[in-house]
Order: C-alpha cells, then structure tokens, then sequence
C-alpha cells in the first residue's frame, strides 16, 4: 500500500464559505470522484484543503479506485 496514493493524480479544490463554515470539495480528475468535508471558516485553508484529500482518498478506496 502506497503512503501517498493520490500523489500523481491530478485533484481540484473547490472551496466557498457558508456562513461561519467553509465547504471544501476535492475531485479527482481521473475518476470524477468527490468528497466534501466542511470545518471552520477560521482553519487555514491548507489545513481544509490535506482533510479533503484525505476524505478524498477514504471515499476512493472505499469504491475500489485505489489501493
């Protein structure tokens, strides 16, 4: 099992603030695979950005796309 599955997949970030929340999606390219995790508007975005690709990679391992 690879520490960094995703590493060479391209993924987009998606992120808007809803309310006194922030929503982050993150879409693998290759897949068309997302997942959404949302925290405060006040965590540092790349902080919000490393917790969607985690959920990122859960949800695609979950579905078989990745070991």
């Amino acid at each position: 099992m690879s520490e960094e599955p995703l590493k060479n997949r391209e993924v987009i970030f998606e992120i808007y603030t809803v309310g006194n929340a922030v929503k982050v999606t993150a879409v693998d390219t290759q897949t068309m695979t997302e997942a959404i995790f949302q925290g405060p508007a006040s965590t540092p975005e790349k902080l919000l950005q490393r917790e969607a690709l985690k959920k990122l990679e859960f949800v695609m391992r979950k579905k078989g796309l990745i070991q």
